[in-house]
Formats: C-alpha cells, structure tokens, sequence
C-alpha cells in the first residue's frame, strides 16, 4: 500500500474515533480523498482512452485484476449508493444527474458481478468524460455529508428498513460476488462506512489503477 495514504488513513481513522480530534480526522479524510482523486485526474492525462478498457491482469486474483475505468465507475457506484440511499437516506446522485444515459451505462450496480471479458466489455461502452464528471458530483456530494455529521453521529447505526429499500432499487446485483454488500454496509455503523468506501476502498482500487496503468505503459 502507498506510505503516504496508508498513514493519512491510520491518522484519519485514530483522529475520528475521538470527540476532541475529530474534526482534524474529517480535514485529514479530505486531504486523502483529494490526493486520491488527483491520482485518478492524472491517470486521465497521462492515459489513452484503450488504456482505460485494457485488462492486462485478466487472469489475476485482486484488484488489479479489473480495468481502470472499470474501477472508477465501482469506486464511486458504492459510495454513492453508500453515502445517499445508506447513510442520507436521498437520492443518489446517479439518478438524479441522469448519469446511467450520460455515461452510457448498460447497468446501474457496482459492478462486483462482472468478471474477466465482461469487465473489458463493459467498460469500453462508458462514456469517460460523463464518468469523470460523474465521480467529481459524488465526491462533492458525499463531503458536503461528512461535513455534517457530528461526532455521536458517527455510532449511528443503519436503519433495519435500509436493506429492504437498496433491493428495491436493483442497484446491488443478487449476483453472490455483489449481493454479500448489502448486509456488510448496513451491518456497520456511520464511522465504519467512512473507514472503508470513502477512505481505504479508494485506496485498495486506486493503486490497482497504477499498477494496470504502470503495466500498460511498460509493454508500449
């Protein structure tokens, strides 16, 4: 894992756990967020639209496993359904921007049902411009939530209700490599759900990104 993350993350996760450090944990979970996305802007510049849909680890077990637009469209699908239909109880910024037409999305899950060749299929259907404005909308939205918790409200668990809601919305594939989330997230409560889509989930797919990149540009 990058060392730099790595220990935002340690910082982060000690830093919220305690009433009198817990709004420097919320700046730190920003500060890691917006190095991780800055990553994500300079895959972008540095890559060709074919790096975005090449598989070069198909065979492999791990993240790295995947393509990098494909990973992008994961990382911000479950922290939108997370931070809005979990957590906010609102709308997901997927359906509210109209996002599955704009980014030319033949599903509207997380994508964990896909595997090897769907992945690379799917993913050079996904319009990258969309894709990218998309994920700036989520990361927006899902701060201006995290700003407004309190510290108590961070043992707040999920309502019982919340299950029922996200299989209604098809959002999870019932899939077995998708459908294990739904009780995984609303099994944890608010704190939980930070440590893991909005900070360590970014991290763990990110540099499965670098390393798919990395592999691309080193057979060029």
């Amino acid at each position: 894992m990058n060392k730099e993350w790595s220990e935002l993350n340690k910082v982060m996760q000690a830093q919220i756990k305690k009433k009198d450090t817990y709004e420097e944990g919320i700046r730190t979970l920003f500060d890691l967020r917006n190095r991780l996305m800055q990553t994500l802007i300079s895959i972008r510049e540095e890559s060709c639209r074919e790096d975005f849909d090449a598989i070069p680890f198909i065979n492999a077990d791990g993240y790295h496993s995947k393509t990098i637009a494909y990973s992008i469209w994961h990382i911000f699908r479950i922290e939108d359904i997370v931070a809005h239909t979990v957590i906010n109880e609102d709308e997901q910024v997927f359906f509210a921007g109209d996002y599955q037409t704009r980014i030319n999305s033949p599903i509207i899950t997380t994508g964990n049902e896909l595997v090897k060749q769907q992945i690379a299929d799917f993913s050079e259907k996904l319009n990258l411009k969309e894709l990218y404005s998309y994920i700036f909308e989520v990361k927006e939205s899902t701060e201006k939530i995290v700003e407004g918790m309190s510290h108590d409200g961070l043992k707040r668990k999920i309502a019982e209700d919340r299950k029922e809601y996200l299989k209604s919305l098809n959002v999870v594939s019932t899939d077995e490599n998708a459908v294990w989330l739904i009780d995984y997230w609303c099994n944890k409560d608010v704190r939980g759900l930070i440590q893991m889509p909005f900070s360590r989930h970014w991290i763990m797919h990110i540099e499965a990104c670098l390393r798919i990149k990395n592999k691309i540009h080193s057979t060029v």
